[in-house]
């Protein structure tokens, strides 16, 4: 079945790769905040999700998204009964606005550039998380508890984000984050029940 996560990793991949070897592409796709404050070029805030810096960082995020999106595309349309649109509506929306802040830092700043879909898929994971906290996540292959993944995912990223120097968007991981997380409880509450119930009863679910 070609899910909406599927449609999202081959579009992804091919307008990535495309940009690899092109950078005009590039450059008229990337998140650059005076194009978007001086010349009105919204898209960006969009088109920036499309492109990657290198094949590593695509990888790293459709890998991600793969194992982690389906389920919960599933989860979105089964057990929650959203409609089928709203998973879409989650990771775009969250490529949006976890630019924001950023926009709002550096919109004078001509030196600045970023790119990746980062904020969508860390907007997929930490839902997956609220939904399922105590399932095993490898990192660099050592079992770690989601829960516990993400409050270090969410430190590091403040961390990382006040120091800066690293290149890395660590602003819009954050924020992408978080917007996965309220945005699946707004359109549910009822998880919030379900998540507390899951923190009351620790496992390791492989």
């Amino acid at each position: 079945m070609f899910t909406i996560t599927l449609s999202i990793i081959v579009i992804t991949c091919l307008i990535s790769a495309t940009a690899f070897n092109n950078s005009k592409i590039l450059d008229d796709l990337i998140f650059w905040p005076p194009a978007i404050n001086m010349r009105h070029q919204y898209y960006r805030f969009i088109t920036c999700g499309l492109i990657h810096a290198d094949m590593i960082h695509l990888a790293f995020n459709m890998i991600t998204l793969f194992f982690f999106g389906r389920y919960l595309e599933a989860h979105y349309m089964g057990e929650l009964g959203l409609p089928h649109y709203s998973y879409l509506v989650l990771y775009v929306g969250a490529i949006i606005v976890a630019n924001i802040p950023t926009y709002l830092k550096r919109r004078d700043d001509y030196n600045y550039r970023s790119l990746g879909a980062s904020g969508g898929v860390c907007a997929v994971l930490f839902a997956f998380i609220l939904l399922r906290p105590w399932v095993t996540i490898r990192v660099f292959f050592l079992p770690v508890p989601a829960i516990i993944y993400a409050g270090l995912f969410l430190a590091y990223s403040v961390y990382m984000g006040r120091r800066g120097g690293d290149n890395v968007n660590h602003d819009a991981h954050f924020w992408g984050a978080l917007f996965g997380v309220v945005f699946t409880i707004a359109l549910h509450p009822s998880v919030v029940y379900s998540f507390w119930n899951e923190l009351s009863q620790p496992r390791f679910d492989f």
